[in-house]
């Protein structure tokens, strides 16, 4: 024990030595000899079997393990002295990780971020290779189903007020898919890869899934067949009741469970107004490796050409899900932390949003700024500062040009390029008068506003700005 312990000093020390040439930005060969050294000690050291599954190294073995198939868009980086580390992938894993550090039990939060993906945007419109984030999740010991209600609402809720369009949430839970995976009889070590094959039947035919389950990923084609009778169904609670009386699926226990919360939740969604927006689908996967039960991911719908047709899905704009077990990956001794959350793309709805304003033939706003104050003679600089004080204290998000006197049409076309709605002009007339001279800057209508009413009609004309910053 004691030589063992000398060791771990010395490794230590090492440690601390090459962390240090790297912040001294010393030479690559100076470093690469160091850590050799390092490597050396350890290597004397040899494993130690009570921490080696649960040490929190580098970044790149945080991630390792954690995404399936999604593993392969994740940036692996090499610094000087060869230490692997990866750009982060998304803000589930370093959350849970989180929790496990700090010995948390009971929490919830939002957290906005940017992620990174080694993908090929050019290859496919609305994917990016960096980009922001937004998830909210809840951890922490309660009864089934409600968390995950909340998050569902939440989700809805963000995206009807955000008036992206129609929308569905799509539902499943992953005791359902392994459930009907192991009754119709894909192998255990195949679970994981198959539900990736299923999870691209949103995006291909089933006949290209089946091709690449059985060419690709050497299924049976019998097995292949008994998948297809179940992934292809969709519907909501009714659906769930009918596979609760399904022979076959009602053998397996973790695809009951996972039916039977499904029902529950189907009750709390109703409660929450939201029921209608959801459905049951048996396609949704999700590729994370985590997931461990109730799956969903919010598709924006296409308005149908023809009569009868159901509208369709052009593209996830959200998704989440259930994943009790990973924080318990990052505890020293297991203990597990059940975990529910939600994930949004900030960017993709930036620009749905863009596109749809483009469509109406709006501008994209890119400031909150509700009105420029503007004079339309020289010498007002004095009455500019007083008016736009007076309406920053009552809250008016207001800004004037920085010029002692700038001209009127200069200031009005600023307005045009960034978007700011509304152009409170100052003249000495209406100093006279006790007005101020209200401009929409989209129809070019101008009125004649008291002084005393500016902030109450900017708050009127400005109550639902679409905004995007």
């Amino acid at each position: 024990m004691a030589e063992r312990a000398a060791l771990e000093e010395l490794v230590r020390l090492q440690g601390e030595r090459v962390r240090g040439l790297k912040q001294q930005k010393a030479s690559t060969e100076q470093i690469e000899e160091e850590v050799a050294k390092l490597l050396k000690l350890k290597a004397q050291l040899g494993p130690d079997e009570s921490k080696q599954k649960f040490v929190l190294k580098t970044p790149k073995e945080t991630l390792t393990g954690k995404y399936g198939e999604d593993s392969k868009l994740i940036y692996d980086l090499k610094d000087q002295g060869g230490e692997l580390l990866s750009l982060r992938y998304d803000l589930t894993v370093p959350f849970a990780r989180y929790l496990a550090m700090n010995k948390l039990t009971n929490i919830k939060r939002y957290h906005i971020a940017k992620v990174y993906r080694r993908d090929n945007p050019a290859m496919t419109r609305g994917r990016y290779r960096e980009f922001y984030q937004c998830d909210f999740d809840i951890a922490g010991q309660f009864d089934p189903m409600i968390p995950d209600a909340e998050c569902l609402k939440i989700m809805c809720e963000i995206l009807s007020s955000l008036q992206i369009g129609d929308f569905l949430v799509k539902v499943n839970d992953r005791r359902i898919l392994d459930g009907m995976f192991a009754i119709c009889g894909v192998p255990d070590s195949k679970f994981r890869t198959i539900c990736s094959s299923v999870d691209k039947l949103d995006k291909v035919s089933w006949e290209e899934v089946k091709n690449e389950m059985v060419g690709e990923k050497g299924l049976a084609p019998e097995v292949a067949d008994h998948i297809g009778d179940y992934v292809q169904q969709h519907g909501g609670v009714s659906l769930v009741e009918q596979l609760l009386q399904d022979p076959k699926l009602s053998q397996s226990k973790q695809a009951l469970e996972g039916l039977g919360d499904l029902k529950l939740l189907f009750e709390y969604l109703t409660l929450f107004g939201i029921a209608d927006k959801i459905s049951f689908d048996l396609s949704l996967a999700r590729g994370l490796d985590y997931y461990t039960g109730v799956i969903y991911e919010a598709v924006l719908l296409q308005t149908p050409t023809g009569a009868g047709e159901e509208p369709l899905g052009v593209g996830s704009v959200a998704a989440g899900g259930r994943y009790d077990g990973l924080v318990g990956m990052f505890d020293p001794k297991g203990r597990k932390v059940p975990c529910v959350g939600l994930s949004i793309g900030v960017e993709r709805i930036f620009s749905i949003v863009e596109q749809r304003l483009e469509a109406l033939e709006e501008k994209v706003r890119t400031t909150e700024t509700q009105v420029l104050v503007a004079s339309a003679q020289k010498k007002l600089l004095e009455e500019r500062l007083k008016l736009v004080s007076e309406l920053w204290d009552a809250g008016i998000k207001a800004e004037l040009l920085y010029k002692k006197n700038p001209k009127l049409l200069n200031q009005l076309q600023y307005c045009e390029e960034a978007g700011i709605p509304l152009v409170a002009i100052i003249g000495e007339q209406e100093l006279k008068e006790g007005v101020i001279k209200l401009r929409s800057v989209a129809s070019r209508e101008e009125v004649d506003v008291r002084r005393e009413d500016l902030v109450e009609e900017i708050r009127r004309r400005t109550s639902q700005p679409l905004c995007i910053c």
